[in-house]
C-alpha cells in the first residue's frame, strides 16, 4: 500500500443511456426483493462507552444527545480540541481507541448522529434494559428511527449542538479560546462539510473550527462491485444524473439541455415516488435493504476489525430507502456549492473505494485545494478500503500520526 500527496484532475462522468429505463426499473424491484429479507438483530452486551459521558438535553423530538469526552491528564494543557464525527449506520462507541490516541494531546469529544447509536431510541432503550440487568434485546427495528430522514438536516442539528457543546467544554478551564478541529468519516464528512458551508453567515462559530479532517467523504454515490453492481449501478448512475440535472442547467448545448431536463423530469419524480412507497409501513419491513456482506470486505483489511464489525449489534444494518434517496440529493446539492467550502482541510481517500468512490473527493479537491494554503490531500493508491482509522497496523498508526502532524502544523501557523 502506498500513499501519495497529490490531487488528480476530476474524471469524466459516464452516465447511462436512458434507452434501458424499463430494464432498470425492473432491476429496482429485483434488488429490493433480494435485499429486503426478514432481518432479526439482537444485542446482549452494553453499548461500548468510552470517556466521560456528558448529557445534552434537546427538543423532545430529537431526544437527548450524549457526548463522550477524553482529555490529557492535564485538561488545561491541551492546545486544541477535536470533535469525532462517525459515518453512516455506525456509532461513536467504535472509536474508543481512536479517541484515546488523539487524547494523548488533545481534548476529544464524540457523539452519535441522529438515529444512530444512543441517539437512536430503540438502541437507547436496549442499552437501558441491559444496564438494568435484562437479557438479550431485540434491535431489529432500530432502522425505523430513519423515518424522518428525507435529508440530513436532523444530523446537522445534532452536529451543531455537539460542536457548540464541544466549544464550551474546550473553553472550560482555559484562559483563552482554544482551536477546534473536526475529524469526520464518510457520511459524517458530508454532514460536516455541508454544515460548515451553510454556516458561513455565523462567522464567530465558523472561526472556531480551525481545520477538518475528511476521511473517505461521501461526496459521491456508491458503486457496488460484482453482480450487485451489475444490477444496481445503472440505476444509481441514472438516478444521480437525473438528480444532478433536475431543473438545473449544466451549461450544455440546447439539445443536451432539453434531453437532460426531459429525462430528469420523468426520472426524479418516479424514483422519489418508488423510494417513498418502499418506505411506507408494511412495505418497508421487506423492502428496506440490509447491508450486504461485501460492505464489510471493503471497510478494512484488518481481520480482527472485521470480526468486531460482524459481532457489533449497535451498528444499524438496514437503511430506509427514503434516507438513501435523501443522501443522494444531499450529495448533489453539496457538489453544487462545494467550491464555497473555506475551512482548511486534510482530505484522505482510497482510489479504489466503492463505498465513497474517489471521483467525489477528486472533484472536491479540484475546486477547493487552492482556497487555503494548508489544504492537503492524502491518496491511498490502489487501496479499496473505506475506514482508514480501522486499517491494520502499521497503516493505521501512520495515518493517525499524519493527522496529528497536520493539526500541529495548523496550530503552529496560528501562533
Amino acid at each position: 500500500m502506498t500513499a501519495k500527496r497529490t490531487c488528480c484532475p476530476a474524471p469524466d462522468m459516464h452516465y447511462l443511456n436512458p434507452n434501458g429505463q424499463a430494464a432498470i426499473l425492473t432491476r429496482i424491484f429485483l434488488l429490493l426483493l433480494l435485499s429486503g429479507c426478514v432481518h432479526q438483530k439482537f444485542v446482549s452486551e452494553l453499548y461500548p462507552r468510552w470517556g466521560k459521558e456528558v448529557r445534552v438535553d434537546q427538543p423532545e423530538s430529537d431526544g437527548p444527545l450524549l457526548l463522550r469526552m477524553l482529555s490529557p491528564a492535564n485538561h488545561a494543557s491541551a492546545p486544541a480540541c477535536a470533535l469525532l464525527v462517525h459515518g453512516m449506520n455506525e456509532h461513536i462507541g467504535r472509536y474508543g481507541e481512536v479517541a484515546q490516541y488523539f487524547a494523548r494531546k488533545f481534548l476529544v469529544v464524540g457523539f452519535d448522529h441522529y438515529a444512530h447509536g444512543l441517539s437512536n431510541p430503540v438502541l437507547l432503550q436496549a442499552d437501558s434494559a441491559l444496564t438494568s440487568g435484562s437479557g438479550r434485546q431485540s434491535v431489529s427495528d432500530a432502522y425505523l428511527a430513519q423515518v424522518p430522514l428525507k435529508d440530513l438536516e436532523p444530523l446537522r442539528r445534532n452536529l451543531d449542538r455537539a460542536l457548540r457543546e464541544t466549544i464550551a467544554l474546550c473553553d472550560a478551564e482555559s484562559e483563552s479560546e482554544r482551536p477546534v478541529f473536526i475529524i469526520a468519516h464518510s457520511l459524517g464528512a458530508l454532514v460536516t462539510a455541508s454544515y460548515l458551508t451553510q454556516l458561513r453567515d455565523e462567522k464567530s462559530l465558523l472561526k472556531r473550527v480551525q481545520g477538518i479532517v475528511l476521511l473517505a467523504p461521501a461526496f459521491a454515490v456508491s458503486e457496488p462491485p460484482g453482480w450487485r453492481g451489475w444490477m444496481a449501478n445503472p440505476l444509481i448512475r441514472l438516478s444521480f444524473h437525473a438528480e444532478t440535472h433536475f431543473l438545473r442547467p449544466q451549461n450544455e448545448t440546447l439539445p443536451a439541455l432539453i434531453f437532460n431536463q426531459a429525462l430528469a423530469l420523468v426520472t426524479v419524480p418516479l424514483l422519489d415516488g418508488l423510494f417513498e412507497i418502499a418506505s411506507w409501513p408494511g412495505l418497508r419491513s421487506f423492502l428496506s435493504p440490509v447491508s450486504p456482506d461485501w460492505v464489510q470486505d471493503y471497510l478494512t483489511d484488518s481481520e480482527e476489525e472485521k470480526a468486531r464489525l460482524r459481532a457489533d449489534g449497535w451498528i444499524v444494518r438496514r437503511t430506509l430507502l427514503r434516507f438513501v434517496k435523501g443522501i443522494e440529493a444531499e450529495i448533489v446539492n453539496f457538489r453544487r456549492h462545494m467550491k464555497e467550502f473555506s475551512t482548511p482541510y486534510y482530505l484522505v481517500y482510497s482510489e479504489q473505494d466503492p463505498i465513497t468512490p474517489a471521483w467525489g473527493s477528486r472533484d472536491f479537491a479540484r475546486v477547493t485545494l487552492q482556497s487555503h494554503p494548508d489544504n492537503e490531500v492524502l491518496i491511498f493508491s490502489n487501496l479499496q478500503y473505506h475506514q482508514h482509522l480501522f486499517l491494520k497496523e502499521p497503516a493505521r498508526t501512520e495515518l493517525l500520526e499524519n493527522i496529528v502532524q497536520w493539526m500541529e502544523q495548523r496550530l503552529y501557523l496560528l501562533e
